[in-house]
């Protein structure tokens, strides 16, 4: 079983346009923040440090910082521990991010799961088939095809290569 995962963090920064951004969380999960909500939700006005970042080419000059989004052409003041003044560049917290993101809908051609689904039906197999030839449960390619289930390697092999009979070849690009 995974670790919940306590403080949520940003690892990449996937797309933005407009005001909508992907990024991934430390969890794995790619994950879409609509900012025109964020910012209706923080009651961002006209006197508010983010008040630019409504203009798309100034959200877009967004940038990862310390695990979270940051923009140096939106500053704020906060007060230090000294308890001067100190101007830094507009962030909000990766926890408050999370929480108004939604899970990225992935192209469901690409995913794995999808891949086995059409090809398993191409086949004219049925799940139990393909999970007897694999060594597997119908159960479990049932969440495979359904995108509900991780899958290690050496099993999508056996899937691929042995229920399917087909070649598997990965690619990065």
């Amino acid at each position: 079983m995974r670790r919940k995962i306590i403080l949520p963090r940003i690892i990449k920064i996937n797309w933005i346009e407009g005001l909508v951004i992907s990024v991934v969380f430390n969890n794995g999960e790619s994950r879409v923040i609509d900012f025109q909500h964020v910012f209706e939700m923080n009651n961002i006005n006209e006197d508010s440090p983010a008040y630019g970042l409504k203009n798309p080419k100034e959200f877009a000059k967004v940038e990862l910082n310390g695990f979270t989004l940051s923009w140096k052409n939106a500053t704020q003041v906060i007060t230090a521990l000294h308890g001067g003044q100190v101007e830094v560049p507009y962030e909000i917290g990766a926890d408050t991010l999370f929480e108004f993101s939604k899970p990225e809908k992935l192209n469901p051609e690409k995913e794995i799961g999808s891949l086995i689904k059409k090809t398993r039906i191409k086949s004219g197999m049925t799940q139990k088939e393909l999970a007897m030839k694999s060594g597997t449960t119908r159960n479990y390619i049932s969440r495979l095809e359904n995108n509900r289930s991780d899958i290690e390697l050496g099993t999508l092999r056996k899937i691929i290569e042995i229920g399917l009979g087909k070649k598997m070849d990965i690619q990065i690009k």
